[in-house]
C-alpha cells in the first residue's frame, strides 16, 4: 500500500512488488470521495483510507505492507491509515 500526497490530493495504490503491477488504487479524485462536496484534507485522507480498504478487500487483499514514501506519519497520512484500517485491512 503505497501514499502520495499532494498539496491538495491523496493517493493510494496496492502494488505487488514481486510483478511489478498496481492492483487496485484510490484517490481524492475518485467519484465516490469528491460526491462529497468539499471536505478538509484530514477528512479527505479519512474518506480515501476506507475507500481504499473497500477496493483492496474487494480485490482480495486483505494484508499489505504500508509505504508512506518518506512522509512523517502524522496529519493526512494517519488518518488514510487509521481509516484503512479501521475498514479492514491488516498492517
Amino acid at each position: 500500500m503505497s501514499v502520495f500526497r499532494s498539496n491538495s490530493q491523496i493517493y493510494v495504490q496496492f502494488i505487488d512488488d514481486v510483478k511489478g503491477v498496481t492492483l487496485a488504487a484510490a484517490s481524492s479524485r475518485c467519484k465516490e470521495v469528491s460526491e462529497r462536496g468539499r471536505l478538509s484534507g484530514i477528512e479527505q485522507a479519512s474518506a480515501v483510507g476506507a475507500l481504499a480498504a473497500k477496493v483492496a478487500i474487494a480485490k482480495g487483499i486483505k494484508s499489505v505492507v504500508f509505504d508512506r514514501n518518506g512522509y512523517l506519519y502524522h496529519g493526512r497520512v494517519k488518518a488514510l491509515a487509521e481509516s484503512a484500517r479501521e475498514s479492514g485491512l491488516d498492517f
